[in-house]
């Protein structure tokens, strides 16, 4: 856990707090997690939560990263996670992952104009970073993690040179689909962060093996040697190795040696920024108005052609739909109406696959796309918005969302229906002011005479809607 504090303007680091968990090491090729690794994390989530409680903090972001994203999702671990915790977690993806590790470093390094290559090896996965000043450019992340890799070549305890050039092996197999993205191309900057790689530094550091410009490939070379020297784990001993890492090192020292060799890293810095401050620093942006996910919006509008025009006025519809059922559907939470805003900007993006089912294309792609800013969760609230614009509501989707989203999701799903619906004509032409009342079970809409006589297919469309709607407990009428 990382604390921040804004003064003055800048962000100041005022706490971090850092448990070994090892979930990684509970998980099994089924998805389910172990008793003894949940009860670890648990513990560890609660200690945090009691933290955080003390200091009243006042904004909050908790991450689930790959073997949160591996386990299954019906084994109730999330939901005792976020109890332990007191707030939400969001499960990233991996490129998500990349990018906030991207911007940890570069917040927390000295300023660089040129290419960046970033590395950070994880318990479950590694990311690989690839950009130019402050923004990336390619992003990848690999099921190479120093826990894992550990269980799969050093299960039994026993350090030896066959298991270890296993391991190296199977670290260059995963490397090779990805190693032309990030190498080859001139000058680049190469940064290497957490724990690994923090701990490599540190122990070449105290065996006197490391010189200025960080780790080389020999200094990774003579770390190895000096490994291969113990027998096994538990009497793995290095100047300046804690004892929790040793239990993951020679998994975690393998990709290491193979991430350099591969990607043809002469040197290697290393960074105390990763993706705990990646997170502060974007959370940070979104408190500030800068945030990613506006950027990923508009990106993906631009990309799948979407009538900007159109999805003006179905966006402008619905935020005034939206201010006048705010306080009787509590729909106050700035992700309500960021939601709305985002699904009515991309209720079309599916029209650039076919027009015939349109919106399910693209729940598809709101879901499956890469979308950095993102959480997992928030892709498939944009995803259900998307596909429930029109024709039937399949509830199945909303189920997938966490409980507490699922009421508010078909709110808003309602009133972007409504939105899509009042514009189908796609008329230039502004909609009369148009009044919303709405309670528990019900929507009541009343429009201007004059323009409803002269709207007869609207007419049309909203009867059809009352059908749609009451499949699903609602009672829309009109006049």
């Amino acid at each position: 856990m990382i604390v921040g504090e804004l003064r003055h303007g800048q962000l100041i680091i005022i706490d971090r707090i850092r448990e070994t968990v090892r979930l990684a090491e509970g998980l099994s090729s089924t998805g389910d997690l172990s008793a003894n690794a949940r009860a670890r994390a648990i513990d560890c989530l609660s200690r945090f939560g009691e933290r955080l409680r003390d200091m009243h903090a006042a904004s909050v972001r908790a991450a689930g990263t790959s073997t949160i994203r591996r386990a299954r999702e019906d084994t109730g671990f999330m939901t005792e996670a976020e109890a332990a915790l007191g707030h939400p977690i969001e499960v990233i993806s991996g490129i998500e992952e990349a990018r906030l590790i991207y911007k940890g470093v570069t917040h927390t390094s000295p300023p660089h104009e040129g290419l960046r290559l970033v590395l950070d090896i994880g318990g479950g996965s590694t990311e690989l970073i690839l950009g130019h000043g402050a923004e990336p450019r390619a992003l990848e992340s690999v099921q190479l993690g120093c826990v894992s890799m550990t269980e799969r070549f050093f299960g039994d305890g026993r350090i030896t040179r066959s298991a270890f050039e296993k391991a190296r092996l199977a670290a260059r197999l995963e490397l090779r689909p990805v190693k032309a993205f990030f190498r080859g191309a001139g000058e680049i900057e190469s940064i290497g962060t957490s724990g690994t790689i923090r701990s490599a530094e540190f122990v070449a550091s105290e065996l006197g093996i490391i010189d200025s410009q960080g780790l080389t490939p020999d200094v990774l070379e003579q770390l190895v040697e000096r490994m291969l020297r113990f027998e096994t784990i538990a009497d793995l001993s290095l100047q300046g190795l804690s004892e929790r890492r040793a239990q993951v090192w020679p998994g975690g020292l393998a990709i290491l040696a193979e991430l350099l060799g591969v990607l043809r890293v002469s040197f290697l810095k290393v960074s105390d920024g990763a993706l705990r401050e990646g997170l502060l620093y974007d959370l940070l942006g979104r408190l500030q108005h800068e945030d990613a996910r506006e950027r990923s919006v508009s990106a993906m509008a631009a990309r799948y052609h979407v009538d900007a025009a159109q999805s003006k006025r179905v966006a402008a519809t619905a935020a005034s739909l939206l201010d006048q059922c705010v306080a009787a559907w509590q729909l106050d939470a700035v992700l309500s109406r960021n939601m709305l805003d985002w699904s009515a900007w991309l209720h079309e993006i599916g029209l650039d696959i076919s027009h015939d089912g349109f919106q399910r294309h693209g729940a598809y792609i709101a879901e499956h796309a890469d979308l950095p800013g993102f959480p997992r969760a928030e892709q498939r609230f944009l995803a259900f918005l998307i596909g429930s614009q029109r024709d039937d509501i399949d509830t199945r989707f909303k189920d997938q969302l966490p409980r507490a989203w699922r009421v508010t999701a078909l709110q808003l799903a309602m009133l972007l229906r409504l939105a899509v619906l009042l514009n189908r004509s796609r008329s230039q032409i502004d909609i009369p002011p148009i009044e919303l009342a709405v309670s528990d079970n019900s929507l009541e809409l009343t429009f201007d005479p004059a323009w409803l006589q002269a709207n007869p297919l609207t007419v049309a469309d909203l009867e059809r809607e009352q059908g749609y709607l009451r499949a699903v407990g609602y009672e829309l009428t009109f006049k």
